[in-house]
């Protein structure tokens, strides 16, 4: 039997995909959020912290030295345990887009 695994939220997804590029800080995750998603997501400080917040506990991201901490930004990079998490979501994806067209008569 198969375990069940909650789908990804679109914040939490957009995260860790920025992440594969490189460690980020806030501002830059949610740049590149809004990017990858063609604009169709955009974290408010909020989502993105608490997303980073529930991420940071849950081990899928770190934190790491940044570069500009004149100002006190903290950057984050993706873990092992979170790459895992989102090839699993991706993988999760696929077999779903896989499956629509058997059911729309080919559309796809």
């Amino acid at each position: 039997m198969t375990q069940h695994v909650e789908p990804l939220t679109e914040p939490v997804f957009f995260v860790l995909l920025g992440l594969e590029a490189g460690p980020l800080h806030g501002y830059g995750l949610a740049k590149e959020a809004a990017r990858l998603s063609e604009g169709r997501v955009r974290l408010t400080t909020g989502t993105l912290y608490g997303a980073i917040r529930r991420l940071v506990d849950a081990g899928w991201i770190a934190e790491v030295e940044a570069e500009d901490t004149a100002r006190g930004k903290r950057a984050y990079k993706i873990t092992r345990e979170g790459r895992a998490r989102l090839r699993g979501e991706v993988a999760r994806l696929r077999q779903l887009i896989a499956a629509a067209p058997v059911r729309l008569g080919g559309v796809g």
